[in-house]
């Protein structure tokens, strides 16, 4: 099964046609032709068997077959994350967790950040490419790189957690992780947060959380955060 998306394919139209992009890969890559199936998802759930009614590499146009509603899971996983030093490594963290299952990522600018920007756009077809390639029919929600003060500001629900490395009492995320309940989970730079940042997040109702003795890549940790939450909630 190979996977396409688009955001614009509504749940009740009988046909639908590609962009220029996607009708190039089609038929000119993939050397689809008319008669063959394909499989695409809006990113919302739905997912859509289709066949190729004309192979056409500027307008690639499908008739819709047949189409079905899959359900997100109960809960849901929204990751806070600094940007790491290198944006390859950011990138892997972005392409892992919409493997395992993430409904949301902020990326969030900590003091001690030693990158301040992302590439949004770029960000964003790393998290397409992963949700076609493991079948996923929901595209998480990337937010616009924050600062780690305004993210506390914004209302969060469900459990919130706070990942970091100071010496003090701490449970372990898979020994808080409740199955079916929302959480938010918060992962520092390399340097890992500041003191008055996790003092900041107390405040705002976030309980500290151990992932394990090793010290992690930022990068890492966030992965197995994901890896945690879906492992009790799928297990």
């Amino acid at each position: 099964m190979q996977l396409f998306y688009s955001a614009d394919i509504d749940d009740d139209a009988p046909e639908f046609t590609f962009g220029p992009e996607e009708s190039k890969h089609i038929v000119r890559v993939l050397r689809k032709k008319e008669g063959d199936r394909l499989y695409i998802t809006n990113g919302r759930g739905w997912l859509f068997d289709v066949k190729i009614i004309e192979a056409n590499g500027k307008k690639c146009k499908v008739e819709i077959a047949s189409t079905e509603k899959r359900h997100r899971p109960m809960h849901s996983l929204h990751m806070a994350v600094a940007p790491t030093k290198t944006g390859e490594r950011y990138e892997w963290f972005l392409e892992k967790a919409t493997e395992i299952g993430v409904d949301e990522i902020t990326p969030i600018i900590c003091e001690r950040s030693e990158r301040k920007t992302v590439k949004p756009e770029r960000l964003e077809k790393i998290i397409q490419s992963a949700m076609k390639q493991s079948l996923r029919t929901y595209l998480p929600k990337l937010n616009e790189a924050t600062t780690f003060e305004e993210f506390l500001e914004q209302p969060h629900h469900g459990l919130l957690f706070i990942a970091h490395c100071e010496e003090e009492e701490r449970l372990e995320l898979k020994r808080r992780v409740a199955p079916d309940k929302d959480l938010t989970i918060l992962i520092g730079p390399e340097g890992d947060f500041s003191r008055r940042e996790i003092q900041l997040a107390y405040e705002k109702g976030f309980l500290p959380v151990s992932l394990g003795k090793s010290r992690l890549r930022t990068e890492t940790a966030a992965v197995v955060a994901c890896t945690m939450v879906n492992m009790i909630n799928n297990g």
